[in-house]
């Protein structure tokens, strides 16, 4: 015999005995933060940079005279599988600085004939005679010499737009002095002497470009390449002193400020009404200034007029030898300044670089720098800068040395302009229009300049991403 059972009445919800604090906050003062923005950074560059007041707009950077030597990176035109040399950019090679026959260029760039490396494959050897110039479309090799003590030993890497053996144009029985190795599989563009000398013996101008070349190369010179200044030592007696003037650059070049610009619009109501406990202006200001300062580091690294990635000197730039950056690799580019102020780098070449210094067991040094523990390495801070691009996996580190006074880097700005709210930025009132939307016109004036080349140079196709264990 079954027993029902009765199911047990619902829980019934307790009456409400007290006001809730979702009704109760429609009589509280609220405790509200000033308006966040997540893109601010340290923006480390433009606080360490040394800025110069640019009264006139214009800053014009003198030097001694130099003789142009090239040493720049050809282009590549590249379809499927095909590789052309884009003939405009021959000029980078020494002997075709300034050549102005794009006839003759096409010519030559006809001629180039690729060739396809793999890694470890010997190109040349050192001590051959030099046959063809070599223009390296794509991959890493490194120049071999040959130590004191007959070691082999890496001069130099070269990577894609580079070229060596350009001395086969102008010394037709030179040798090579040193040998060709190639660090990675790639692809290379070369062009033999003879195919050369066919274009010489039927363009008159190219043999006055290589007469008038080998007579630059010919003027005394420094080892930077700029006019020798006469001097004499270690002479006794009534000795004939040499006679010696500084020759100048005739054409100076000059940096104009950039402007980054935008129109700030606030409605007149919000601005009149929902400006307490707030400015509603101010603080649209405030992060609108901020946005600027971002934009104006960004441009300062990657503008192509100005930026410094493009203003470095080629021979300042070198390539990391393995990929990845590493101890060696920032102490030659340390090491290619008389003083290091600075290194900048992407914080994943930090992280690269951290984890390649502890696999060797090395450890990073820290330095007092600002009121902040930052990485060092030999006592020159390591400081992060998003700014700098990462494009398939690679990037580049910065190394400069900064202030007038030491020949280096300066930021360059005009203070005191009209309606000034930061150094070189104002925002100035353009009315209010017909919707009653008041406008600001918010502007930022700069620019940067590289005093002489040695103050600016960067390690070029750092690897970042993390390698496969």
């Amino acid at each position: 015999m079954s027993v029902e059972t009765e199911p047990a009445p619902e829980a019934q919800a307790a009456p409400q005995q007290s006001l809730s604090t979702t009704a109760a906050r429609n009589l509280a003062t609220t405790t509200k933060s000033k308006p966040q923005m997540q893109e601010i950074s340290s923006r480390w560059l433009l606080r360490k940079l040394p800025w110069v007041h640019v009264s006139g707009g214009t800053y014009r950077l003198n030097r001694r005279l130099s003789y142009a030597v090239g040493r720049g990176r050809v282009g590549f035109a590249q379809t499927g599988s095909d590789v052309r040399v884009v003939p405009p950019t021959l000029r980078e090679v020494p002997v075709l600085r300034g050549f102005e026959d794009d006839a003759v260029l096409e010519q030559l760039a006809e001629r180039f004939v690729r060739r396809e490396f793999t890694a470890g494959e010997v190109l040349v050897r050192e001590g051959d005679p030099i046959a063809e110039v070599f223009l390296i479309a794509h991959g890493k090799v490194e120049r071999i010499g040959t130590g004191k003590y007959g070691d082999p030993t890496v001069l130099a890497v070269h990577a894609d737009g580079d070229h060596v053996g350009d001395e086969a144009l102008t010394a037709p029985d030179g040798r090579w002095p040193y040998g060709v190795k190639a660090a990675t599989a790639g692809t290379a563009m070369s062009l033999p002497r003879p195919a050369f000398q066919e274009v010489l013996d039927r363009s008159p101008a190219l043999r006055a470009q290589l007469a008038a070349h080998l007579a630059g190369h010919a003027a005394a010179q420094n080892q930077h390449g700029e006019a020798e200044i006469r001097l004499s030592a270690g002479h006794e007696g009534e000795h004939d002193l040499p006679t010696a003037f500084v020759d100048y650059e005739l054409a100076p070049r000059e940096y104009e400020l950039s402007v980054a610009q935008t129109v700030l619009r606030v409605h007149s109501r919000v601005a009149d009404l929902y400006s307490k406990p707030m400015d509603q202006t101010e603080h649209q200001l405030r992060l609108t200034v901020e946005a600027l300062r971002e934009r104006q580091e960004h441009e300062i690294v990657n503008n192509p007029e100005f930026g410094l990635l493009a203003n470095c000197a080629f021979d300042q730039r070198i390539h990391t030898r393995s990929g990845a950056p590493t101890p060696d690799d920032l102490d030659e580019l340390l090491a290619m300044r008389r003083d290091t102020d600075y290194l900048f780098a992407h914080p994943k070449a930090i992280a690269a670089f951290g984890r390649e210094a502890n696999r060797r067991g090395v450890y990073f040094s820290t330095a007092e720098f600002g009121g902040h523990r930052v990485p060092a390495w030999r006592g020159v801070p390591l400081l992060p800068c998003g700014k700098i691009p990462v494009r398939s996996g690679a990037t580049s580190i910065i190394a400069m040395r900064t202030g007038e006074e030491n020949q280096g880097v300066v930021g360059l700005t005009q203070v005191g302009i009209p309606d000034e709210v930061e150094p070189g930025l104002n925002a100035r009132f353009m009315g209010i229009d017909e919707k009653a939307v008041v406008n600001y016109l918010v502007s930022a004036y700069y620019s940067a300049a590289v005093l002489v080349p040695d103050a600016l140079g960067v390690l070029e196709n750092v690897e970042v991403d993390h390698p496969v264990s």
